[in-house]
């Protein structure tokens, strides 16, 4: 991470990749979240607007990705969650067929014009889906990776059917997370589920806003047990 905004930021810069990219992103997470909810409290869970913040986990995604360039290159890859969609930029400049999914379509609308505004082409396919219904075949993808996706209890089953759901046989997951309680849920989960999990890489990351404590976050690596 290059830069430590004392405020929010509608455009920001990080390194990752052995690059700098340029971001766009709409209003800060407050705004959005007091605009979702002025006046209402009929408003989707879904929809919390966790895609306009830039997670440490997805610095340390990046550099998993990047010390993975051979593995990816060539394959079909989805970005789970993929928000302003730099780790799916980063995967595709690294020679990675990439699909980003993101359940909110004004995530992916600035995911598409960063990739434009970085010179990525061609793009990653950006795709609306709920991760509950994957409009995905089965099968598809062989490696499949999300940042900071498990901020609460009820997305461990979704995660896990999504990954049984569309990894080839033999596939893999990389899921980045900076050390969150509810993250011992979906272990277990695995363990129950047919899968393994095992903590590949950790990395301490500057935040993106100034602060005195980096954020370590952990990659753990996902693959269905032999014989699951």
């Amino acid at each position: 991470m290059s830069f430590a905004y004392e405020h929010y930021m509608s455009e920001i810069e990080v390194d990752a990749c052995g690059r700098r990219w340029r971001l766009s992103r709409a209003a800060s997470f407050d705004d959005l979240w007091d605009e979702m909810t002025r006046g209402s409290e009929d408003f989707q869970e879904d929809h919390i607007p966790y895609w306009t913040e830039l997670w440490p986990s997805s610095i340390a995604l990046c550099q998993w990705l990047a010390q993975n360039r051979q593995a990816i290159a060539g394959r079909t890859c989805l970005d789970l969650g993929c928000g302003l969609g730099l780790c799916a930029l980063a995967a595709q400049s690294l020679g990675a067929r990439v699909v980003g999914v993101d359940i909110v379509e004004e995530a992916l609308t600035f995911a598409r014009r960063n990739a434009e505004a970085n010179g990525v082409d061609p793009a990653p396919a950006f795709l609306a889906m709920d991760w509950r219904r994957p409009a995905l075949a089965k099968g598809a993808m062989d490696f499949v990776w999300g940042g900071d996706i498990m901020y609460e209890r009820r997305f461990v089953q979704p995660v896990l059917s999504l990954l049984a759901h569309v990894l080839k046989k033999g596939g893999l997951a990389w899921v980045a997370e900076p050390g969150r309680e509810v993250y011992q849920a979906f272990l277990q989960g695995l363990d129950s589920g047919g899968w393994r999990g095992r903590r590949v890489h950790v990395q301490k990351v500057d935040a993106l806003y100034a602060q005195t404590v980096p954020v370590t976050v952990a990659v753990w690596e996902i693959a269905r047990r032999p014989g699951a």
